[in-house]
Formats: structure tokens, C-alpha cells, sequence
């Protein structure tokens, strides 16, 4: 029994995270262990079986990449024999193969060995194992294994504790500087900054464009090279009147203007838009619109859309609110829109036959359709309605949450309009 709770042990053991989890670089080890050994209950060699019995054995292991690697080991195991006669000792020596999991310290292994008891035979084993890092080449070796009889199938188990000294640990590969910015890669955030550039603490160049505004407050970060510019890294006058952006109050003066010392026209502007009244054909524009050559306010087709999207009960095709303030949004964008049509899409729950909900789903679309008809005065030549069934689930994770969400009609209509442009 005292075997068996030490096996029990062992097997915890490995699932436990105490000790401190290190990126082993070791290449090989050699440990020693001891092991509790217990044959199958059905098991008999000369009209006897055996209890669960002790053992010390020796291994050698090797890393053959990040994740595989192999080892042999040898055991003698002591027997206690069932028939109160003297104990016998068996031999086990064979080759596993190992595979290390993500955190480079836990590990499956299987593989071939070869028992001598009093009768000899071969077995094949699988375990889960292992290594816990307890000094700098120390490992407490921890397993447990389960073992296949090929001569008499019977299946045998075990539990192993044991130390390895590991070796063969390859020295860190220092990082490289391939944009030779003084900045390692592993910590460079611009790794092809160009030789010879200002960089910063991540590696990236600290003024971009060349203009002597460092990145951080600079504004127009891709000046062309050579153009004069302001504190904040912008063209000094954009609209190249002779008058600097912080003082010019018309910065978008057509070029050959000639200007005042506030940078507008001294020709007549009266609505200031930046085109002179003998051109001007919209001269009351407001000072927020952005003008064409005729100075004229600039539209531009902007798209809009409006979206309609009702719950509904469990087996039931009722509106439960026909008067959602929803409903009436929804009928002002398409009375706003006189030309747009729209399709109203019912769903249903995942539970139940497929083809009821798909009946359930297009009954609750006409419904809403109907609704929108009698009440808010849509005319149904604008309307259809389609049903999906529960081809559309929204959550398909079978909760009572997901069938409530999931019983529902959506509708959507898209319109264009024009906008103003506004100046920047």
C-alpha cells in the first residue's frame, strides 16, 4: 500500500508547477531513480504473481530539437511475490522516444523495453513525464508509465523519481544590428532604418522627412526635402503668397495673388472663399465650405443607411412593441428616401425542425412588413419579406441567450446624399 501512495505521489508530481519553469538549453543528462514497479493483478509466473515491488534504475537522455529527443534506461526491479516466497529481482532496459510539450519541461515518451523476470519477454510503454529544474544542471525527474506485455498481454505500471544532471547547455546567440543603428534587432521597432540616420531608443529615425521637426510634433511628416517649414513641420507658406501660415489669414490664396500683409487678396473677395467677385458665381459662400474655381460650395454623394432589427418570442411570430419608437426612425429614413426599397429578413432559433422555423422565420418578416404597411404608411410595393430559418444564427452556441437573440427579423436600407465639403 505504501507503494501505491508512493506512485500516487510521483503522478501529482508532474502536474505541478512549484518549481520555478526555466527555458532548459540542455543537450544531454544522465540521471539516477527509483521507481515503483506493479505487475498486472492477472499475471502469474510459476503458479505465482506479484505485488507491487521497488526498483533503482539508471538513464542516459539526449535533445535532438526544441521538441524531440530520446533516451535508454536500465531498472532492476525487486518483486515481492504473492505466495510468501522469496522475492525475485527482474531487469528492464529498453529506448523511448520523447516529445517535449510547449513549456520545454513536460514530456511524452514511448518506446521498447525488454523485462527479465522469470520469464523474459518485450513490452511496449507510454508515459507522461517530467523535468523540474532544481539548480542550474540539476532536473527532478518525475513519470508515470504504463507498460504492454507482447508475449502474455497483460499491461503493467509504474511510478518514477529520480535526478539528472544535465550538460551540453549552447551559449545565447547575442542579437545582431543589421540597419547598423547602434540599436540591437531584438529590440529595434525599425529594423531597415537607412545607415547613417538619427535614431531614436527603438531604432526608429527620429526625423523622417529631413526637415528638422522630430517626428513626434511633427505634422506633415512627408515634406518634400528642402522646403522651409514651420514649428510643426509643415510648408512655412503653403499657399505660397510670401506670407508665413502663422500670420496669413487666407492660406489658400489662388497663386498670383497678389496680397496684403495678412496674406488675402487685395483684390475684392467679399465672401473671402478665396475667388474673387468678378469670377465669383456663388458670392455668399459660407467661410466653412470649400469652393471650386467658380466659388461655389463643393458636394460630394455621401452614403446613409438606416437599420431595423426586432426580437421576438419563443415559437411566436407577435411584435411585442409595435409602438418602438424603432419602427417610425425607420419608416422616416425611407419616406426621406422615396426611391429605396428594402427586404425584411426573418430568423429563427436554433431548436426545432428546420423546416418549421423556416416557416416561423418568413412569418415573422411579413409581420413586420405588415406593420410598417398599416401603420406607418410604407408602401408595400417597397417591401418584401424573406425568411432564413436558423441558416443565420447569430450566436450558435445553444444557450438560452443565443435562441433569444437569435429569433429575430433584421432590415436594412441604403440612400446617398449630398454634403458640403468643408475647407481643412
Amino acid at each position: 500500500m505504501k507503494k501505491l501512495h508512493i506512485a500516487l505521489a510521483v503522478a501529482a508530481a508532474i502536474t505541478t508547477h512549484g518549481v520555478v519553469a526555466d527555458e532548459p538549453d540542455y543537450k544531454q543528462w544522465v540521471g539516477g531513480f527509483a521507481e515503483v514497479y506493479k505487475p498486472d493483478e492477472e499475471k502469474f509466473f510459476d503458479f505465482t504473481s506479484y505485488d507491487a515491488g521497488l526498483g533503482l534504475g539508471l538513464e542516459y537522455g539526449f535533445r535532438h530539437d526544441e521538441h524531440w529527443g530520446g533516451r535508454v534506461e536500465y531498472s532492476k526491479i525487486n518483486l515481492e511475490s504473492d505466495a510468501n516466497l522469496d522475492d525475485d529481482t527482474a531487469d528492464r532496459f529498453g529506448f523511448d522516444a520523447m516529445y517535449f510539450l510547449e513549456d520545454d519541461l513536460l514530456y511524452i515518451f514511448g518506446g521498447i523495453k525488454h523485462l527479465n523476470m522469470p520469464q523474459s519477454g518485450g513490452m511496449a510503454n507510454l508515459g507522461l513525464g517530467k523535468h523540474f529544474n532544481v539548480g542550474e544542471n540539476l532536473k527532478l525527474i518525475t513519470e508515470v508509465a504504463a507498460y504492454h506485455d507482447f508475449g502474455q498481454a497483460y499491461n503493467d505500471v509504474s511510478a518514477k523519481l529520480g535526478l539528472a544532471y544535465a550538460f551540453g547547455k549552447t551559449a545565447p546567440k547575442p542579437p545582431g544590428d543589421a540597419d547598423q543603428d547602434g540599436i540591437n534587432d531584438n529590440l529595434d521597432q525599425c529594423p531597415n532604418t537607412a545607415i547613417g540616420a538619427r535614431v531614436d531608443s527603438k531604432g526608429c529615425n527620429v526625423d523622417l522627412d529631413g526637415d528638422g521637426v522630430l517626428n513626434g510634433v511633427d505634422q506633415c511628416p512627408n515634406t518634400p526635402a528642402g522646403t522651409r517649414v514651420d514649428a510643426t513641420g509643415c510648408n512655412w507658406d503653403k499657399d505660397m503668397d510670401g506670407v508665413g501660415n502663422d500670420l496669413d489669414r487666407c492660406p489658400d490664396t489662388p497663386a498670383g495673388t497678389v496680397v496684403g500683409a495678412k496674406g488675402c487678396s487685395l483684390e475684392i473677395d467679399s465672401d473671402q472663399d478665396g475667388v474673387l467677385d468678378t469670377v465669383d458665381q456663388c458670392a455668399d459662400t459660407p467661410l466653412t465650405d470649400k469652393v471650386d474655381a467658380n466659388g461655389c460650395s463643393i458636394f460630394e454623394e455621401v452614403e446613409v443607411r438606416e437599420t431595423l432589427n426586432v426580437l421576438f418570442g419563443n415559437n411566436s411570430d407577435v411584435i411585442q412593441n409595435p409602438d418602438d419608437p424603432k419602427f417610425q426612425e425607420f419608416a422616416d429614413f425611407m419616406n426621406r428616401f422615396p426611391n429605396t426599397q428594402t427586404a425584411i429578413e426573418g430568423h429563427a432559433s436554433a431548436p426545432g425542425r428546420a423546416d418549421y422555423n423556416m416557416t416561423l422565420s418568413l412569418k415573422r418578416a411579413r409581420a413586420v412588413r405588415q406593420l410598417l404597411i398599416d401603420k406607418y404608411d410604407i408602401a408595400a410595393d417597397r417591401l418584401s419579406a424573406e425568411g432564413f430559418g436558423e441558416t443565420q444564427l447569430l450566436d450558435e452556441s445553444n444557450t438560452a441567450e443565443a435562441h433569444r437573440i437569435n429569433r429575430r427579423i433584421e432590415a436594412r436600407v441604403t440612400a446617398t446624399q449630398k454634403e458640403k465639403v468643408l475647407r481643412d
